[in-house]
Order: C-alpha cells, then structure tokens, then sequence
C-alpha cells in the first residue's frame, strides 16, 4: 500500500519521506517537516491516529490527513477530533486525496 500510495501521489506531489511503521512516523514528520502528512489509520505498533497526535503535540502547525480502509463515521469523527485535516477512505483516495493535500498545503501557508 505504501509504494502504490507514493506512486499515486509523486505526480501531483513532492513525497519527502515513506514510513511503513506507525513508531516511527511522529519522529520523520519532526525531521523530514512535511507541510502535509498521509497516514494511514491501521499502522503498526503504533495506530496513525496516535501518530497523529504525536505529530500535532510536536507541531501543532502540522497539517495531517489520515486515511482508513473502514467507512466508520465515528472512527472519521475521531480523527478529526484528534486534529487531522480530513479523515478519508482509501477507496475514494485518489483523486480526493490529492484535492484534500492542496486544502490543507493552503491552510498552512
């Protein structure tokens, strides 16, 4: 999923970093300083909505949007609740992810 997500987005985007372990992406969010991060909410050791807060703790400026292959309302409400941009389905990713990282990219300039 992590190569087939960067593919989709170097055309549209300058993809900086790729973390496949959810223990790691608060710390390359801190060193590699995305304007805007994609995680995916189901990640490893660490869930992305915990990584998420993590990034915000760290820099409440960050822009974060995660992304689930679960069509909960509540697990969207959460998301954005922990301070995410948007909280999308990975079904409806592509081009509506891409639109989503020019808002927020916006938001933050």
């Amino acid at each position: 999923m992590v190569t087939a997500l960067e593919r989709m987005l170097a055309p549209e985007c300058d993809v900086v970093g790729v973390v496949a372990d959810g223990g790691e992406v608060a710390d390359a969010a801190a060193r590699l300083q995305p304007v805007v991060s994609v995680v995916d909410l189901n990640l490893p050791n660490v869930s992305g909505l915990q990584a998420c807060r993590r990034i915000l703790q760290a820099n409440p400026r960050a822009k974060v949007i995660l992304i689930t292959s679960m069509s909960d309302e509540t697990i969207k409400a959460e998301a954005l609740a922990a301070g995410a941009s948007a909280c999308l389905s990975k079904l409806a990713a592509g081009n509506e992810l891409v639109v989503s990282i020019r808002r927020a990219w916006a938001d933050a300039t």
